[in-house]
């Protein structure tokens, strides 16, 4: 069987666990432990406090210092609502297109590295290959944050991570960070026809999303000289804005989701800084002139933070030479590689699959493009054998 081949194989075999971020991973997380296991690796598994949730780390080679990360998620979005012309968690090839949920995002990348790791596992490697299979990525990248405090708890310290995500295999050596919120506002219920008496909970939570686009609008000058990222400045969106029963009743409570892409971290604190001086000084006072008992609260999903390009880049030098590529270039989403550039590693996100097709219906990656992951993978050999 062609390396591509055991790729779709696997593939097919990693689309079949549903492994939705609202629902435990560890279905897979035990699937990709007893390949990894099969072929020599040392695995670890890590649990959330919940025990329904695991990080996978695994290791080929000699033990120590340096080698490479080759990291992933093992989460997918939601289907539910979405219009699939075929079953999302079953492999359909249609012209030389693989559909099923988290192809793209990021189970592509996952099955190329196990498909070539048996290969790697035959070689007397001389640097440790690692791989980082997390939990949890796409609500607030939950399990990177908890991995890399482990990995340094432990002395775990390899040279360079090469992060998987979808990027067409174009070499990514930045992202914006990403700050996710729920901001829920607890008012006094009332008749619609004495507003004066209640404290209306949609009414403030509009009053805060006004805010939070004001700064929106302030953040495009906040935008640093010379910034690649489009649009170049940190960005905020509102998510969801949901209060309220029905069109005569003043709603006591309403909820705000919403998030930033801070292109500098100090852009996500001039908004934090700039909304709790707005709920202190302004919305709340009023608020509690009618009812003492009345709150907004702020919960942070997660304060991820961004990829920063550098000048000296190992891991982004080592992928120009597999490609034989020079380019390299800034995304605006994120993905864990901020987490792991904070411990002092090299790092680059490059993997099968565009971007433009995750997250949506009829998901797909193609067969050129995980070939072009394999032939990546396969010349990390020279690298990992020195």
């Amino acid at each position: 069987m062609t390396p591509l081949a055991r790729t779709e194989s696997i593939l097919s075999e990693l689309i079949a666990h549903p492994s939705v971020s609202a629902v435990s991973n560890l279905e897979i997380i035990d699937d990709l432990a007893t390949r990894l296991e099969a072929i020599g690796a040392r695995v670890s598994i890590w649990h959330d406090e919940t025990g329904s949730k695991a990080n996978l780390w695994a290791t080929l080679g000699p033990d120590g210092p340096g080698g490479i990360v080759l990291s992933g998620h093992t989460d997918v979005v939601p289907v539910e609502g979405q219009d699939w012309s075929t079953d999302p968690f079953v492999l359909t090839e249609r012209d030389g297109r693989l559909f099923g949920r988290g192809t793209c995002d990021m189970k592509g990348f996952l099955a190329a590295t196990l498909a070539i790791a048996p290969d790697w596992a035959a070689r007397p490697l001389t640097r440790p290959l690692h791989f980082s299979f997390t939990y949890d990525e796409e609500v607030g990248c939950l399990g990177a944050r908890r991995l890399v405090p482990e990995l340094a708890r432990r002395g775990i310290k390899p040279a360079m991570v090469i992060v998987g995500e979808p990027t067409s295999m174009q070499i990514i050596e930045g992202h914006k960070g990403c700050c996710e919120y729920t901001t829920r506002f607890a008012g006094l219920e009332g008749h619609g026809s004495a507003p004066d008496k209640g404290v209306n909970a949609a009414a403030y939570a509009a009053r805060y999303v006004a805010r939070l686009l004001d700064l929106a609008e302030e953040l495009k000058s906040r935008a640093p000289a010379g910034s690649r990222f489009d649009p170049p400045w940190t960005t905020i969106n509102i998510g969801r804005l949901s209060g309220g029963t029905v069109h005569n009743v003043i709603p006591s409570k309403a909820e705000v989701d919403w998030e930033m892409r801070p292109v500098e971290w100090s852009d996500a604190d001039f908004v934090n800084e700039a909304m709790n001086r707005f709920v202190e000084t302004e919305l709340l006072p009023a608020m509690r002139t009618v009812t003492p008992q009345a709150s907004i609260t702020t919960d942070t999903i997660g304060e991820v933070v961004g990829l920063e390009p550098r000048k000296d880049n190992p891991a982004r030098d080592l992928l120009h030479q597999l490609t034989g590529g020079n380019a390299c270039d800034v995304v605006p989403f994120g993905t864990e590689a901020g987490l792991f550039q904070q411990m002092g590693t090299s790092v680059v996100v490059c993997g099968p699959g565009s971007i433009a097709q995750a997250h949506k219906p009829d998901e797909f990656i193609t067969r050129a493009q995980l070939q072009k992951c394999l032939d990546m993978l396969v010349g990390l050999e020279r690298y990992l054998t020195a």
